[in-house]
């Protein structure tokens, strides 16, 4: 019995920084499509790309609000309400898997931001709205380990909070609504 107890201390950070990497791997930031799959689809498959401009900006803005509303979603399930109900503090319980899930949603919610932010250049009234937020989005990169590792403060929640609102105040000036949609587990894991 004594055995098992630094067993599961050993393996809670392996279990952790894998499926961190696997979140941010699998999440991948790049919509265009990468490797053999996105050259045999170019050749194949033109009726999905868009013909005038004004389709590739409404595909940008539905593009934007949908990696959006994701990483709106993960950021609230998963980050600032856990943190609301203090399940983040020393000592409450269930705060490990707490912690895990949120540094899973701080991967995912950056990724999707990212993404969000390369489809929003699509639009250039929406380019001009998302700009000053991409500062704000790469200092969230770092957060997916401060979770992990139970270090993550109010601080690190509200700059979450804080970029998450001014995607959806940039979106919402320039007519592309983002609502907030929860990703299943699976999405969130990759």
């Amino acid at each position: 019995m004594p055995r098992t107890a630094p067993l599961r201390r050993l393996l809670l950070p392996v279990l952790l920084c894998c499926a961190v990497f696997v979140a941010g791997t699998a999440c991948g930031g790049d919509d265009s499509g990468s490797g053999a799959s996105s050259s045999a689809s170019a050749g194949s498959s033109t009726g999905a790309s868009p013909t005038t401009s004004a389709q590739a900006q409404k595909y940008a803005k539905t593009k934007f609000v949908a990696n959006a509303g994701l990483a709106a979603g993960a950021a609230y399930q998963w980050i600032v309400k856990p943190y609301r109900a203090g399940k983040f503090k020393k000592g409450a319980d269930g705060r490990k898997f707490a912690m895990v899930k949120a540094g899973l949603a701080s991967a995912f919610a950056f990724n999707r931001l990212k993404a969000a932010a390369g489809n929003a250049k699509g639009d250039p009234l929406l380019s001009k709205a998302v700009a000053p937020l991409t500062a704000g989005i790469a200092s969230l990169e770092g957060l997916a380990a401060k979770f992990g590792k139970g270090e993550a403060g109010a601080g690190d929640v509200g700059a979450v909070e804080d970029v998450i609102n001014g995607v959806k105040d940039a979106g919402r000036s320039a007519g592309a609504e983002v609502t907030d949609k929860v990703p299943s587990t699976s999405q969130l894991t990759g």
